[in-house]
Formats: structure tokens, sequence, C-alpha cells
């Protein structure tokens, strides 16, 4: 290394997107919000909440970079969040030690952040789940971590196999995360309205006796199925 870099590089100017097209993902469940991405967006399913019972959020991305066992830009990003932000926090998914715990959580709920997500681990849970806010990890650990970075604030990282840019829609749910890239909001937000209509249509025929599901039942009646018995 040629010199020390700063503790914090901090992009301040990035775009939110616009109240109306964050509003198109209000009650959307993130399995719906991978269909209408043609199956991609999810995080990597380790990435869960960490109360089951607290887990629906919907805000804008703000993106930090932390080394393993640091979570200085993670106390940066909560600082610089605004209302309904969701900090997503990429700590090169280290599991020796925690990067959020009860009083980040805290500081993050009394700032408006809509949830946290982390590549890494979290603790204090007897903590977090009366905070509030959504929490999602790779996973616990007693372990803490120090704050003394350097760290990112502000720039597209990688977390959970998918790269994310300040800015972008985060849905959660009990299912995990997913990320809408704010560039593909346009092309995305028409086919979740028509996924919505055709999954209402599909569950109204399913009460109603309906079970053809992929065509289930015409191929059990075909020559394409031997029956043995």
């Amino acid at each position: 290394m040629l010199e020390n870099p700063p503790l914090l590089t901090i992009r301040r100017a990035w775009k939110r997107p616009a109240a109306d097209k964050l509003a198109a993902f209000k009650g959307v469940q993130t399995g719906q919000a991978a269909d209408a991405m043609d199956g991609r967006g999810a995080l990597d399913y380790s990435i869960k909440a960490v109360d089951p019972a607290n887990a629906v959020f919907l805000g804008t991305a703000i993106t930090c970079e932390t080394g393993p066992n640091d979570n200085m830009a993670i106390l940066a990003a909560v600082s610089l969040a605004k209302p309904g932000d969701v900090i997503i926090a990429a700590s090169e998914a280290f599991t020796g030690s925690a990067v959020v715990g009860d009083n980040v959580a805290l500081c993050a709920k009394v700032k408006g952040v809509a949830a946290i997500v982390i590549d890494g681990l979290a603790r204090d849970v007897a903590g977090i789940v009366p905070v509030g806010l959504p929490v999602f990890a790779r996973g616990l650990t007693p372990n803490s971590c120090v704050k003394s970075g350097p760290g990112r604030v502000g720039f597209p990282v990688a977390i959970g196999g998918v790269t994310v840019s300040p800015g972008d829609i985060v849905l959660g749910d009990a299912d995990g995360v997913v990320i809408v890239p704010q560039s593909e909001l346009d092309r995305v937000i028409p086919r979740i309205k028509r996924i919505l209509g055709m999954e209402e249509e599909s569950q109204k025929k399913i009460r109603g006796g309906f079970a053809n599901l992929g065509g289930i039942e015409d191929l059990l009646k075909s020559d394409q199925v031997r029956y043995v018995d």
C-alpha cells in the first residue's frame, strides 16, 4: 500500500427514486418482485430477518462497504440516511463477528431508516426485537467488531450475489430480500401490475377447484406418463 487510505470515502450526490415509483411496490411480495425481473434480484437465501415476525419493509438503498470485522461505514450510513432509506452493508460476508447490534438498530430506527440489510452477522437479538426495525443478516454471534475503517458509503456494492447501487429499491419479507435497480423501474413496474393481476385471477380459480397448475393434470392424462399400479 502506497499510502494510508482515508477512514471513509463518501459519495453524497445520488438520486432517490420518485415517490410514486417507490409506492408502486407497496404490498408487493419479494417473490412477485423477483418474478417481474425474470427470477433475478434476490439476495443469497442465507440473508434472513433476525426477527421473522418483523420482516416486511420497503425502501431506498443507501449503500456502504466495510471491511471484515468493522462497521465504521455502517455507522456513517446510518448518520447520513434519510427517512425511508434501507442500509445495505457489504462486509465481505465475514462471519467472525457481528457488524450490527441493538444500538445500531436503535439509532437507525430513530433516524427513520426502513431496514438494515447486511451480508455478515448481527447480535443482541434480545435488544433488536423490541426496537421494531427489520434487520436482515446471515446469522448471529455474540462477538463484536471494531470501528476502524476504511469504508465507503454511497457507491455500488456487491452483497449476497447481487450488485446494489444507491437509490435502488429494496423489498424484504420472510422469504428474504430483493433489489430492484432504479434503472429498471420503468420496465419492472408494469410487469409487477400484470403479475399481481394474474396471481389474483389464478388464486380465484384455485379456490374454485382448479388444480391444473402448469398443465399438470393434462400431463397426467397424457401418454407421457407411465403408471405402474
